[in-house]
């Protein structure tokens, strides 16, 4: 059996590798995904991937890039869903919505029999008990919560499908909150922020939890959730099938995981104004519509899942959310750009592979001159990095904060690199070199143009500029090593893959540049 997995990368898509990879009938698995994932780490490694964003502007060519990549597949499981920025809604549904209508088209052109689709507990309409809803609840989402709308908008698409083309046997899993150790700073960079220290929940630290009075959840870990996708995918099922663990969180459940109890009921209403000035002030990336959503959501009933799919969860709710808190605390992640860790993990040198850790600069290179070359190139790594992380910040409501994000994450790595290097080498780093790099790069901020430590118009036009010259300066750094390589004992195949890495950073930084100076000069009327 071959499956193709769209937005395999993230947190439900990992896991579904993971549980592929295990599973009897699945020969091959080709991962899609808008950023491909380190291909040599783990669960990465074992499936084949090909690169496509959903919501490339042209649609045909994304329906043709599909259709190409579907043919002579037994299953397509559509994972793919945009959760950030969530104040470009037109982003969001053109990912999202317009995204999953790409891929049922791809669908039927491609031939393929049977498409398994992530929906969620979200498409539901809005209740006020607790009585369990089975698969026949009304899937008309919560006005007021933009991913239940667009999840129902979702389930439109879906029916679409099925109605106009029975040939292709449709399934849909509407899971509760998918949690597991490895998406804890996902979650804190799409739904905390800077605003609340996650440090503090490590041994259950934070003093207190405000919470909605009367809030319930359902939970599933995500190694069960992608449990139910293969045996959905093993058992060509059809139709809707709730997937949440047996227990259903309360207020005093959620406080244990997160204080040893200790919460504070507040009115609904009171903790949605709050995060909605917290959301207006930009000081979290969570709007109030996902209060609405907590609040009105049904308790799903699993009995179907249960019965029909022989699905069982091997976690609890709790036990999920306590696994998540934790990687939460210690900004775990893995080897792709939406579970990519807390910067923080990153500390000090990593080592080169075996092969390479004898690698020496030989006499007839000149040790000195060399060993500044990289230090230099380590300056102007630090200098990029704050930089580039500035940028990602100013952006964060814009298209181009996730490729940014990755971009950071790119520079981040290459510093460490350059570090490793200096440390196998021998080669003193010049400390000094990197501090100064750093104070020059703050005072570039401050602009002598009436605009003192206000940011200038000119500022996004500037920074694009002066990054872009940075990157092409990074070209030149890697294609000098992969010269030179050999000689010091070094892998030459790292430096020219680390070259197409910085063409395609030029690449989206011309984007970029397009769009700032655009605006750059022209009058807001």
């Amino acid at each position: 059996m071959r499956v193709v997995v769209v937005g395999q990368s993230g947190n439900v898509g990992t896991a579904v590798l993971r549980a592929l990879r295990a599973a009897e009938q699945v020969d091959s698995v080709l991962g899609v995904a808008r950023r491909l994932p380190d291909r040599t780490a783990d669960p990465y490694r074992d499936a084949e991937w090909a690169a496509l964003d959903l919501s490339d502007p042209d649609e045909e060519s994304v329906v043709d890039g599909l259709t190409t990549l579907f043919r002579g597949a037994d299953a397509v499981v559509h994972l793919a869903w945009l959760i950030q920025p969530n104040r470009d809604r037109d982003l969001l549904r053109r990912t999202n919505v317009d995204g999953t209508a790409r891929v049922t088209r791809a669908v039927v052109r491609a031939g393929v029999p049977h498409l398994v689709v992530a929906s969620s507990v979200g498409a539901y309409s809005t209740v006020d008990d607790d009585e369990p809803r089975r698969e026949d609840w009304p899937a008309t989402g919560i006005p007021t919560s933009h991913y239940s709308v667009d999840k129902a908008a979702q389930e439109r698409v879906l029916d679409e499908l099925e109605r106009d083309h029975p040939e292709v046997t449709v399934a849909r899993l509407r899971t509760a909150l998918v949690f597991q150790g490895d998406a804890g700073h996902e979650i804190v960079r799409y739904f905390v922020g800077n605003l609340v220290p996650v440090s503090l929940l490590h041994d259950h630290r934070l003093p207190l939890v405000p919470l909605p009075a009367g809030v319930r959840a359902q939970a599933v870990h995500a190694d069960d959730a992608a449990d139910a996708y293969v045996r959905v995918v093993q058992q060509r099922a059809a139709g809707a099938f709730n997937v949440a663990a047996h227990d259903l969180l309360r207020g005093p459940d959620l406080a244990a995981v997160l204080d040893h109890g200790r919460a504070v009921e507040l009115p609904p209403r009171v903790v949605r104004a709050a995060l909605a000035a917290a959301y207006a002030a930009h000081a979290v990336p969570t709007d109030p519509g996902w209060v609405d959503m907590a609040m009105g959501v049904p308790v799903m009933d699993t009995t179907r899942a249960t019965t029909e799919l022989g699905w069982e969860p091997r976690h609890s709710a709790a036990q999920a959310l306590e696994e998540v808190v934790a990687g939460m605390a210690e900004g775990r992640g893995l080897g792709s750009a939406p579970l990519r860790p807390s910067p923080r993990l990153a500390v000090g040198p990593s080592p080169l592979p075996p092969a390479e850790r004898d690698a020496a600069v030989p006499p007839d290179v000149d040790r000195e001159l060399f060993g500044l070359y990289l230090s230099d190139h380590l300056t102007g790594a630090t200098a990029g990095l704050d930089r580039i992380e500035r940028m990602v910040e100013s952006y964060r409501d814009t298209p181009f904060h996730a490729d940014l994000a990755e971009l950071a994450e790119q520079v981040r790595g290459e510093r460490q690199l350059y570090r490793t290097l200096l440390a196998t080498l021998g080669i003193r780093r010049r400390r000094y070199r990197q501090m100064l790099a750093a104070v020059v790069e703050r005072a570039g901020r401050l602009k002598l143009n009436g605009r003192v430590l206000q940011t200038s118009p000119l500022t996004p036009l500037l920074e694009v500029e002066l990054m872009r010259s940075a990157v092409l300066g990074k070209l030149g750094g890697w294609r000098t090593l992969e010269e030179y390589a050999d000689d010091v004992g070094l892998d030459p195949a790292r430096f020219a893959a680390l070259a197409e890495v910085a063409q395609r950073q030029l690449a989206l930084l011309d984007r970029l540049h397009e769009q700032t100076r655009e605006r750059a000069f022209r009058r807001t009327p």
